[in-house]
């Protein structure tokens, strides 16, 4: 491994265990992932893991873009911007263009410019994010739990007891509760850390509402990204670490899904996957992506 600016080359995260081929091998599509025209690639787990870089994911998704094919990297994570991902990538060495990067909160912000304009909304989000809604003009300017039309809760890393308690008492009082994404864990080189959907959980435990969630594996991201790319789902195909986002996006939308076992998905949870999250293809690494892309 080379470690460069605090990178690590690598293409076997710490407590790795590779998949068993025999077990897990998936029946691949009726479409072989060689005519496909764009290629989505969830980024923690997938193809690095907190300052771990992929290298196999690295060639793989240069080889693909010198082949002509698009390349879209989303994240759920809303805890950070596309600028911050811009910058995080390129120092990996994916090189990538701005508009190639997308994340839950992108597809947030989205959602309320075209359908919720004008509205009051109070952000559960670090300051990043907060920084990206303002620069889109939604009204963050809520002092009150009473002046909030919409509560949006994040992957809020400076989440706080005060700021916890507004959001819920805004509920309470009849805002309407959004999420950027569902994810109840975020997997770093020490552990897991909880995401999304567990600070979501403490809201719905507290109110008893449920959130309308963005990111994946919903239909508002799809149509994101069907919008941003002009291509047909058909043209599509995703590659993931989680079943239930990532795996459960493919599926739901008509979208070839490909999981890589090198995040947060185990071998025992593959035994016990259920048909609405069941991979189309389970790879150990990219390196065998590319072998299936790149056919001789």
């Amino acid at each position: 491994m080379l470690l460069c600016n605090n990178i690590v080359r690598t293409d076997a995260p710490a407590g790795y265990r590779p998949l068993y081929p025999k077990l897990f091998t998936e029946v691949k599509p009726s479409g072989s992932l060689s005519s496909k025209k764009v290629f989505i690639f969830d980024m923690d787990g997938t193809i690095y893991l907190g300052s771990a870089v992929f290298e196999k994911a690295v060639r793989f998704i240069k080889r693909l873009r010198s082949d002509g094919r698009k390349v879209v990297f989303f994240t759920n994570n809303s805890s950070h911007s596309g600028e911050f991902y811009l910058k995080k990538l390129d120092l990996m060495g994916f090189s990538p263009d701005r508009d190639e990067i997308m994340t839950s909160g992108d597809v947030t912000i989205d959602f309320l410019k075209k359908n919720r304009e004008g509205r009051r909304v109070y952000l559960l989000g670090n300051s990043e994010l907060r920084s990206d809604f303002e620069k889109a003009g939604i009204d963050l300017s809520c002092t009150d739990p009473s002046e909030a039309d919409i509560v949006v809760s994040a992957f809020d890393t400076e989440l706080d007891y005060g700021r916890l308690t507004f959001a819920c008492r805004a509920i309470d009082l009849g805002a309407e509760f959004l999420s950027t994404h569902p994810d109840f864990r975020c997997p770093t080189e020490d552990g897991f850390i909880p995401d999304s959907g567990a600070i979501c959980a403490a809201i719905t435990a507290a109110t008893g509402a449920r959130p309308v969630f963005f990111g994946k594996p919903y239909e508002q991201t799809v149509l994101f990204i069907g919008e941003r790319t002009g291509a047909e789902r058909g043209d599509i195909c995703i590659f993931g670490d989680r079943l239930y986002t990532d795996i459960a996006f493919g599926k739901k939308h008509g979208i070839t899904s490909v999981l890589v076992m090198t995040g947060e998905t185990t071998e025992d949870d593959l035994k016990n996957v259920g048909d609405a999250q069941k991979p189309d293809i389970v790879f150990e690494d990219m390196g065998r992506a590319e072998e299936d892309v790149f056919v001789d």
